[in-house]
């Protein structure tokens, strides 16, 4: 009985292993997003790789750039009717109408301009957020693409931009929206607090108000950029995206506080521009040309060297992938089936050496998974007796149940089969020169 126990004990534990590297298989399957390429190593440094990406394929970048831009445009036309409508208005109210010299005499105009700048705003950040919808298209499929070219050196296909898209395009709308939402709230707290203090308002309260808000954009804008970063990286639900955004965030502040400063040049030159008409016109060319693809291209290096420090990647070298399609999702799968099939054959092969056994060749449940048996103990009565029973007939029914649902996997199948094959072969003992064949492990593997 012991013997029978260690015999079991032993199959479940060659069967537990080979289940649990399938297990560990199945868990990093599939969530890292590369849909149409394969990854590949580094040729140089991180950021020497990124310097030679944005000088060689400054053209991609352009294209994927002017790409991203085109779902942008409602979200640009609401910020200019925005601002078209503000100046209007300022110029059709007589906010700087002389009182004493005019008639009739216009009413007091104090916090008119601010309460038209809050009213606008109002309206149109609350659009903006509504056109973050279609901006989350152009900025999933530009992500997906920019990391492709990070990853692969260099390449880039229509086809793969809109394959981003499908692939990324909730997880980016959730770090769009967000952002937008904190925008939306700390331009409005902004514009009460200026209306509030007009009106005369102890201006403590509003201005502290508005300092939160601020702050609060901010921290969410970067935050946002982390969900950004790893919605279009790996596909998680939206908790573990937050979750791990937060941890990456706050564990690499300042490291990220710094490319985020440095990823935003495109935006610090407009806002220099406001001083400067030539830092203006320079900062809308360097937009309209390449200044989304190099915030993208500046925040996804830093990311995914991030990520490689907390994941190590699995790379090919170039030369291995060099020249060869990129598997589609549905052939990879099938090729994993395919190799999962293959590895289970080469298993059955292994376990025919020792021998035909059922305790190796046809399916029972691990010991570690099956219902337990409550001890009977020295005084039992009939209770005991029926409960004893009882558990061994579901631990039965287990294993019945277990058998019929592995019975055909393609290990079983193959120890079968190849065993059936070798006793065939063997039915007639007499060897060529008339001597009688030996029946063992080495002749059933020939």
């Amino acid at each position: 009985m012991i013997e029978k126990y260690v015999a079991v004990k032993n199959a479940a534990g060659i069967q537990g292993k080979y289940q649990m590297a399938q297990s560990k298989l199945s868990v990093l399957e599939g969530k890292e997003i590369a849909v149409d390429y394969v990854r590949t190593s580094l040729p140089q440094g991180r950021w020497g790789d990124t310097w030679g990406l944005f000088k060689s394929c400054f053209g991609k970048l352009v294209l994927i750039n002017v790409l991203t831009l085109l779902f942008c445009v409602p979200g640009i036309a609401l910020v200019v009717i925005r601002t078209t409508y503000i100046s209007q208005m300022g110029m059709l109210y007589p906010f700087s109408a002389n009182v004493l010299g005019s008639y009739p005499v216009t009413p007091s105009m104090t916090g008119g301009a601010e309460r038209i700048v809050l009213f606008a705003d109002l309206m149109y950040f609350a659009l903006l957020i509504a056109a973050g919808f279609i901006a989350s298209v152009g900025l999933a499929g530009g992500s997906y693409a920019v990391r492709k070219l990070i990853n692969t050196h260099g390449e880039f296909t229509f086809r793969g931009y809109f394959r981003g898209v499908k692939a990324c395009y909730f997880r980016t709308l959730f770090a769009v929206t967000l952002a937008l939402v904190f925008v939306f709230a700390a331009v409005c707290v902004s514009d009460w607090a200026a209306y509030a203090t007009v009106m005369g308002t102890p201006a403590g309260g509003p201005v502290t108000a508005q300092v939160f808000a601020i702050i609060a954009a901010v921290v969410v804008g970067i935050i946002c950029l982390w969900l950004l970063s790893v919605g279009v990286s790996y596909r998680l639900t939206p908790g573990k995206l937050l979750k791990l955004s937060l941890s990456l965030c706050f564990r690499t502040i300042v490291q990220t506080l710094f490319m985020v400063a440095f990823s935003l040049i495109p935006v610090w030159l407009l806002l220099i521009g406001m001083a400067s008409t030539f830092f203006l016109v320079v900062g809308y060319i360097v937009c309209v040309l390449f200044g989304v693809s190099f915030v993208l291209l500046c925040w996804f290096a830093y990311s995914q060297w991030v990520f490689d420090l907390f994941n190590p990647p699995v790379v090919q070298e170039e030369k291995d992938v060099k020249g060869a399609k990129a598997v589609p999702a549905k052939a990879a799968s099938a090729k994993t089936e395919a190799e999962v099939e293959s590895e289970e054959k080469l298993l059955a092969r292994e376990l025919l050496a020792f021998g035909k056994s059922e305790l190796i060749g046809r399916p029972i449940k691990p010991i570690e998974s099956t219902s337990a048996v409550s001890d009977v103990g020295r005084a039992y009565g009939r209770a005991q007796i029926a409960q004893a029973a009882q558990a061994r007939s579901d631990i039965e029914g287990e294993v019945r149940e277990y058998y019929e649902q592995h019975k055909d996997d393609a290990r079983y199948a193959e120890y079968a089969k190849l065993f059936a094959e070798r006793e065939k072969a063997l039915k007639t003992p007499e060897g060529r020169k008339g001597k009688k064949k030996k029946v063992s492990s080495r002749n059933l593997l020939r």
